[in-house]
């Protein structure tokens, strides 16, 4: 590990020297890949001379015990030599973490799709709910939520929403929600006064560029048809509502939410391309998958991940068994805690197969 830190800490000093070289200044677009490799070094960088600094004061430290006679100073030096060695394993176990292998889609935007599970419309009402918690979170971030596609029903619910969420790091934040939510509570509905059990799932996807996967036209049909609305009522008299079929997947995307037909065809092409891009990494991963699952998020979406109790005020995350008491704000939108103790638990396991010699 630590050779491996030494050749960064080279690099990093290289990416200085010819950052401050006034030929390669001049150059805005060989400034700009100088300057995201030293953003993406900096941390491990200042992490390492951390250590560096931590290990020296130790030794330092440790040469003046053994030339001391002083009792009252020896005992002071001892002092000092523990928290060293108590700061130095900090730092250790801090540039583990960050040499950890990174995730090349956290920083995307992300494709969030819910939809209603067992639970008829109790399940649509606890859809929407889940798009109101995500939206609320993403908005306290600055981050910007665009709708794709949605199919509302009359109690105010949805059978299927599809937004996307675009802010930095957005993928790393969210990419733990995917799976099934459920929720106990008493339907509004309900005179009985009974708790009923439903369920949401929640799918997130990375935004896939365009760069990153081509699209064949020749392996498209798009159809365009009359939208419609409730009771096939029509909501448009044009034909604005597209369809795209990929023909070697069979995949299907529909969207009829702009009264655009090009607004509405960029749209679908946008979740098109990035449930196929889904789907190719799902299908390079699952060899990885079958030997070591991941204690945060597997990759099967079918798992319940989690479960609402509105009566006792409880979120229960099942992957780390954490259990909250403050589900009002959590439905608000406060998930900060719950998205960084997953993934705290997340580089944990991560460390923990480092340590024994796996693969992380």
């Amino acid at each position: 590990m630590f050779d491996k830190l030494k050749a960064l800490n080279e690099k990093f000093n290289e990416l200085e020297r010819s950052m401050a070289d006034p030929a390669v200044a001049a150059n805005p677009e060989e400034m700009r890949k100088l300057g995201k490799s030293h953003a993406e070094l900096l941390p491990i960088v200042t992490a390492y001379r951390r250590y560096c600094q931590l290990e020296s004061d130790l030794e330092a430290a440790k040469e003046l015990l053994k030339e001391n006679p002083d009792p009252e100073e020896t005992e002071l030096l001892e002092q000092e030599i523990a928290s060293l060695q108590r700061q130095l394993k900090e730092a250790e176990d801090h540039l583990k973490v960050a040499l950890l292998p990174k995730d090349p889609n956290d920083e995307k935007n992300v494709l969030v799709e819910i939809r209603a599970g067992t639970g008829g419309d109790e399940a649509a009402l606890f859809a929407a709910d889940l798009f109101r918690m995500y939206t609320r979170y993403a908005e306290k971030l600055g981050w910007r939520i665009e709708v794709m596609s949605s199919s509302p029903t009359e109690l105010g619910g949805f059978k299927e929403v599809i937004f996307m969420i675009e802010g930095k790091g957005a993928y790393s934040q969210l990419k733990f929600e995917g799976g099934v939510h459920r929720v106990q509570r008493i339907p509004e509905t309900e005179t009985g006064g009974r708790i009923h059990t439903s369920a949401a799932t929640v799918v997130v996807l990375p935004e896939a560029e365009e760069i990153e996967l081509e699209i064949d036209p020749n392996d498209l049909r798009i159809d365009v048809y009359r939208s419609s609305g409730h009771g096939g009522q029509s909501v448009n008299t044009t034909d604005s509502a597209v369809r795209i079929t990929h023909l070697p997947t069979g995949m299907v995307v529909t969207c009829q939410d702009e009264k655009s037909q090009h607004k509405n065809r960029e749209k679908a092409l946008k979740i098109l391309r990035a449930r196929l891009l889904d789907k190719l990494q799902q299908e390079q991963q699952a060899e990885l998958a079958s030997t070591r699952r991941s204690i945060v998020k597997s990759g099967d979406r079918s798992e319940r991940i989690r479960t609402y109790n509105f009566p006792q005020n409880r979120v229960t995350d099942h992957r780390i068994d954490l259990t909250l008491y403050r589900l009002d704000s959590i439905i608000a939108g406060d998930l900060e805690e719950l998205i960084s103790k997953l993934r705290l638990s997340e580089q944990t396991e991560k460390l923990q197969a480092i340590n024994e010699g796996g693969v992380a």
